[in-house]
């Protein structure tokens, strides 16, 4: 996508001679790249619900323990565990338009980094054999996504650059090569899988976790000048 100012001719008198004044032109510029991912960033947990808050918490508790003891065993470090989320919300009900207290409702979360792909889909199904009634999300990166988003930006720059040479060149006037402002847009990450559920069950079929790859993108509008 780009904008333009529309040609007209503007001089002014200097003696005898007359010079255009400047015009300027706006575009836009994009650059991709995919990459592989080597992380995977695995968020799951348990939530328990009880009228009394001392056993609903004694209760997730006891099931998060569990869970990072079996995550231990498999060779997840405390370092690559940590807690994501953690809420407790009153549970009400609703009897002819009356609010009824229920319970108490106790969520925990964590976040664990993989850096073995293959093991995404063991930490899930140890996760969930050990306690975990509920996988909030599964999602990928790369630990060198600051290069590759700064290859990126200069993809987008060039293709901007592109852009102004291709109109300047159909309105036959001459550009000015290097832009008099360039605006950078916000970092872009098309993450290949993202699961959320509100509940997960055990299953005698192991979680197949396809990491595919990570599309990294860039964009920024650039202002360029021109001269009829």
């Amino acid at each position: 996508m780009y904008y333009y100012q529309p040609f007209v001719r503007n001089t002014v008198q200097s003696g005898s001679h007359f010079r255009s004044k400047p015009n300027t032109l706006r575009v836009s510029g994009e650059g991709k790249l995919a990459a592989q991912p080597d992380l995977a960033n695995i968020k799951l947990g348990v939530i328990t619900e009880d009228q009394e808050l001392q056993k609903a918490q004694g209760q997730n508790t006891a099931a998060i323990s569990n869970i990072k003891k079996s995550l231990n065993a498999i060779g997840i470090t405390d370092k690559q565990v940590q807690t994501s989320d953690f809420t407790i919300i009153p549970q009400y009900d609703f009897v002819d338009g009356k609010q009824i207290f229920r319970g108490y409702r106790v969520e925990h979360i964590l976040g664990i980094t993989v850096a073995e792909l293959d093991n995404a889909g063991l930490v899930v199904d140890t996760g969930v054999e050990n306690g975990a009634n509920t996988v909030r999300e599964i999602t990928f990166e790369t630990e060198n996504q600051q290069d590759l988003y700064q290859q990126a930006l200069n993809a987008a720059v060039m293709d901007a650059y592109k852009k102004a040479k291709t109109i300047a060149a159909a309105l036959n006037v001459q550009l000015i090569s290097t832009p008099v402002s360039v605006t950078e847009g916000t970092l872009g990450m098309e993450q290949p899988v993202s699961i959320q559920s509100s509940a997960f069950v055990k299953s005698a079929v192991s979680t197949p976790i396809q990491p595919g790859t990570i599309e990294i993108e860039s964009r920024i509008t650039a202002e360029f000048i021109y001269y009829s």
